[in-house]
């Protein structure tokens, strides 16, 4: 009996199903038990650390600030006159109680040599009465009226002398004449001004800190200024505020410097380093420096189990070796070299940096 060819054709095709299969299933098995090995370390990432250890490291709060006049002053006369004279240079140093201003004595000076008169005429007559009074020819009571006309003819003479003194308007402390106010010839009624007295020495470096920043700070901590000449000047905080300033939530820092030659200027730009103590912190290259998916700043290092992790830091300061960071703890292996390709979870392969 002959078979048909459609049958012959249908059973091939099933034979070559079947082969299909059993070929799949004695590859595809190896295949699967191949993919279940873990990767070679080899096929790990690899990257480059430095052990960083922990150290203690002095804190300093940096701030922009500028010099300021410890004093200023506007010296006002307290009697009215005509400016007769002005002694003291404009922009000049001049020493306490330089005469700033002089104005015209006028009629006071007569005023004075008239107290002056009556009062050589009361100590004579005073005088006359002790003398009398021994020899039985006073009372007592004359005597001491005498006495008290005597010492009211004292006070007279002391107010015209002040009223005199009044006419020399001085410098209320030693320091620069700043800036004149009056001319010879100006009239001056009371409480207008001569001109103004700025003090240089000390000189103050004022400054603004942050919230974050003002509990650092104490009286007295010391602090350096660089001014933007290069000229660096040394002191010690004199005042910080208590009270933040509304509009920028920061408060005022004083810091008081020594400028004996008093060429140092107010009104100039400095940088101000404020110390404020010690504390841990480790010194990382400033290439290692990287932001996590937050937008953190801090640095990635590898842990014992040769694993990424990331820890936020804070820079402290900048120096040649690189940047003085905390926000970490002990001995870290810092990654200096990947760590941008790789992220925190990953097991990497590890070798010491060169």
């Amino acid at each position: 009996m002959r078979v048909k060819s459609s049958y012959l054709f249908a059973g091939g095709l099933l034979l070559v199903v079947a082969l299909f299969f059993i070929v799949g299933s004695l590859f595809g098995g190896d295949k699967k038990k191949a993919e279940a090995k873990p990767a070679p370390a080899s096929a790990l990432p690899s990257v480059q650390v430095v052990l960083t250890p922990e150290s203690q490291h002095a804190y300093d709060v940096v701030i922009r600030g500028r010099t300021e006049s410890a004093r200023t002053v506007v010296v006002k006369s307290e009697s009215a006159g005509t400016v007769a004279s002005t002694p003291s240079t404009e922009g000049s140093y001049v020493q306490k109680g330089a005469v700033l201003c002089r104005l015209n004595v006028d009629a006071r000076q007569a005023s004075l040599d008239q107290a002056r008169a009556n009062l050589r005429s009361r100590q004579l007559s005073q005088q006359a009465s002790v003398e009398l009074a021994k020899k039985g020819f006073r009372s007592q009571t004359q005597v001491l009226q005498d006495q008290a006309n005597l010492d009211n003819a004292s006070a007279l003479v002391r107010q015209a002398e002040i009223g005199v003194e009044q006419m020399n308007i001085r410098a209320p402390f030693s320091g620069v004449f700043d800036k004149r106010e009056a001319e010879v010839g100006t009239y001056l009624a009371p409480g207008q001004a001569c001109g103004a007295m700025i003090e240089l020495n000390p000189l103050l470096v004022v400054g603004d800190l942050p919230e974050s920043e003002a509990g650092k700070l104490r009286v007295g901590a010391p602090a350096s200024a660089v001014l933007l000449s290069g000229q660096s000047l040394s002191g010690r905080v004199r005042y910080v505020s208590r009270d933040a300033d509304p509009q920028t939530r920061t408060y005022h820092v004083e810091v008081a410097v020594a400028n004996p030659s008093m060429s140092v200027r107010s009104g100039l730009s400095a940088t101000v380093k404020i110390s404020a103590g010690a504390g841990p912190a480790h010194q990382v290259p400033v290439s290692s420096l990287v932001l996590d998916a937050a937008g953190r700043q801090g640095v990635r290092y590898v842990l014992p189990t040769n694993q990424v992790a990331f820890a936020p830091v804070t820079v402290i300061e900048e120096d040649p070796g690189g940047v003085w960071v905390s926000g970490l703890a002990g001995p870290v292996r810092i990654i200096t070299v990947g760590q941008s390709y790789v992220a925190e979870g990953q097991k990497v392969r590890v070798a010491t940096a060169r």
